[in-house]
């Protein structure tokens, strides 16, 4: 509620002498009363104020400063309007119940791996066409994302685009910036294509005037097509040629990540200082040395590296500077093994046992098998070959194939979803702590990190180049905050769920649609059905959801409460309305438009248009123009942020693996704004008028 001057009515108290003099609390509310807005509508600007400064800056994660913001709003609440009720209400929103059905709803349509037969079908029919292979990527990521959570769809099609493009030889970049606005321009094609849609509807319902009803499944599906369709036409025409080729799709990993001239292979003198040292004593030593496998009497050694023991004749594969290379070949106690093959030919110099020069590599033997299985299960000495050789040759033959899938190693790129990694919240060494990998490099837009790595803070959309073994990578490609982007192998689903998994998702839209239940009570049922059937496990639904989103829709929600309860709002629509006079309705609908686009850059979209749809539907109101067209237009701009890699979660998801420049987007998005902005505002007035 707002306190009008009327409330601040200066008590006056008895004094002791028999005179009469203000208290101080009278004193503080009368210097308020002076002011040409009321102290509410101050509070709750300077919350807003405190709130963006966290949105745009990022101390810490955006969910963060959203739960922070509830607090706020609730402890101010004689200010703001906010009780604790009311602050809490995000929680038990229709709006977060339903957010957080569509995500568990998408993995189970995502757990069949219809959308992996999808990929394949267009895989085939893109060939080598760079053309096709664009309207294969945009043709399936837009439509799919109106009906499924665009994030599973983009990670999917992200490894399948990536293999597609450097089988052909076209380069990733040229596909990945059209993937993530496809799929941003299709999630407007139903209202619960993203969470955007959903809260704005929530907010509609309650702040539209009398008759306000939330959106309806379809309620724009008509202009969510035209938009799409003007979207994919510009993607396959000047959007085409505004993309940037900033990876080469020719190459190993290792020279797309700059690697080739920072790999190479030390071998361990008897005299070497590092005999006795843990790898990891290495890493965090002077030199800027990673050692990712150690090459030992025939066996490579990847299975917990960082507590290995180094040994003299140890062949250690080391990433390191041109500096650091310079250090070594000056040191005695290590040697280059290049330098160490051409000292054997030339001076008879002896190589280390089982090497081979013509390889680069040891040969395998019969008893290595057993001597990786003691050495996984903790028995013995890996050296040891009285013991190796006692193993049991049943056991051995167990171990055998697991074994021989931690010695095979390979070099992996993996891309960082956002949610776990969006702050930094992991650095490098605890990255390889957990999946037991080494990381060589790291790719953040169009920078390349390589030295001091351990130094280095992991965020949303980074690409690792990593060296792991099988059963490592097997546990990647199952783990839900990271893409194994340059895999090119499926994960194995169960086929058999497809019907029942697509049959829950249509009751859902039908029910819906239909209106026969809520959206929210359609969705939930539909999460109720996936369990059962057993498409899904309970475990694999709580993992689905990005609790991240669910905190920030629940963290901002008493925003738009304070926003109405203390008049700030009515404020501010006030005075655009007044210093905007001279403009017609249509330009400031446009306006509405193109700044919630600009705002939702710098905030989180749920932020944007908790911020924005209670002043674009004030503004309407003062203006006696239909609120329904304004409130779309902040609800489309919200939800298609195209300027930065940063604005949209499936942009940041696309920023390293198509090693972009943080401009790159705006360089392809601002003319497709610009032309979204005269294409909604005009289908807004087309169909709804104005």
């Amino acid at each position: 509620m707002s306190m009008s001057s009327e409330r601040y009515v200066t008590p006056v108290v008895p004094n002791i002498g028999g005179g009469l003099s203000l208290s101080h609390s009278a004193l503080l509310q009368q210097r308020f009363a002076e002011l040409p807005v009321s102290v509410d509508v101050l509070v709750v600007l300077a919350v807003v104020a405190a709130a963006l400064v966290l949105f745009v800056w990022q101390p810490v994660s955006i969910d963060t400063t959203a739960i922070a913001l509830m607090v706020a709003l609730i402890l101010l609440g004689p200010w703001t309007g906010v009780s604790p009720e009311e602050g809490v209400s995000g929680f038990s929103n229709p709006a977060t119940l339903t957010v957080l059905a569509m995500f568990v709803l998408s993995e189970g349509v995502r757990q069949t791996g219809v959308i992996q037969i999808l990929t394949r079908k267009m895989e085939s029919f893109a060939g080598d066409s760079e053309s096709r292979q664009l309207l294969a990527t945009v043709g399936l990521s837009g439509p799919t994302a109106g009906f499924v959570n665009n994030t599973p769809i983009v990670a999917v099609l992200i490894p399948a685009v990536t293999n597609l493009a450097q089988k052909t030889g076209t380069s990733p970049s040229k596909l990945l910036i059209p993937l993530s606005f496809a799929s941003m321009l299709g999630g407007m094609l139903t209202v619960i294509g993203t969470s955007t849609n959903l809260l704005a509807s929530d907010i509609w319902a309650q702040i539209g005037g009398p008759g306000a009803e939330p959106f309806s499944l379809f309620e724009f599906t008509q202009l969510g097509v035209v938009v799409l369709a003007v979207g994919i036409v510009y993607l396959l025409t000047l959007g085409r040629y505004l993309v940037p080729a900033r990876i080469s799709p020719k190459g190993t990993s290792t020279d797309r990540f700059g690697m080739a001239d920072y790999l190479t292979d030390v071998v361990v003198r008897e005299n070497s200082e590092l005999v006795g040292s843990q790898v990891r004593e290495v890493r965090g030593g002077d030199l800027d040395l990673d050692v990712f496998q150690i090459v030992r009497e025939g066996r490579t050694v990847v299975r917990g590296l960082p507590s290995e023991r180094i040994r003299a004749g140890d062949i250690l594969s080391v990433r390191a500077s041109q500096e650091t290379l310079e250090q070594i070949i000056e040191d005695d106690s290590l040697q280059l093994l290049p330098e160490l093959v051409d000292a054997a030919g030339e001076y008879s110099e002896q190589l280390p046992e089982g090497f081979s020069p013509t390889r680069h590599a040891w040969h395998p033997t019969a008893s290595d098998a057993d001597a990786a299985a003691m050495e996984a299960t903790g028995e013995g000495e890996p050296g040891d070959e009285t013991e190796r050789r006692e193993a049991s040759t049943d056991g051995a033959k167990e171990e055998g194939a697991s074994t021989e899938r931690e010695r095979e190693t390979s070099l992996t790129e993996v891309v960082l979803l956002p949610r776990r990694w969006s702050m930094g919240r992991s650095g490098v060494a605890g990255f390889e702590r957990e999946y037991d990998a080494t990381v060589l490099a790291v790719r953040r837009g169009n920078e390349v990190i390589r030295q001091r790595l351990r130094d280095v803070d992991l965020q949303a959309g980074d690409v690792l180049l990593v060296q792991t073994n099988e059963d490592v990578l097997d546990r990647l490609r199952t783990d839900t905050h990271v893409i194994v982007s340059s895999d090119g192998r499926w994960e194995q689903f169960d086929r058999r769920q497809i019907p029942v998994a697509l049959g829950i998702v249509a009751g859902v839209v039908g029910l819906a649609a239909l209106e026969y239940l809520p959206i929210m009570v359609s969705a939930l049922t539909g999460v109720v059905a996936m369990l059962f059937s057993g498409v899904l496990r309970p475990e694999e639904a709580y993992e689905a959801v990005d609790w991240d989103v669910i905190f920030l829709i629940a963290g901002v929600i008493p925003l738009g409460i304070a926003f109405e309860a203390s008049g700030t709002a009515d404020l501010i629509a006030t005075a655009i309305v007044a210093v905007s006079a001279v403009l017609p309705p249509v330009a400031m609908l446009a306006t509405f438009y193109l700044g919630t686009a600009l705002v939702t850059e710098m905030v989180s979209n749920n932020a944007s248009v908790v911020l924005m749809l209670p002043i674009a539907v004030e503004v309407a109101n003062r203006l006696g123009v239909e609120a329904f067209s304004f409130a779309l237009a902040v609800t489309f701009a919200a939800s298609t942020p195209l300027l930065s890699p940063v604005g949209y979660q499936t942009n940041l998801m696309v920023y390293g693996p198509g090693g972009y420049k943080f401009t790159d987007f705006a360089r392809v998005g601002a003319p497709l704004q610009l032309i979204l902005t005269v294409v909604t505002t005009g289908g807004i007035v087309f169909f709804w008028g104005l």
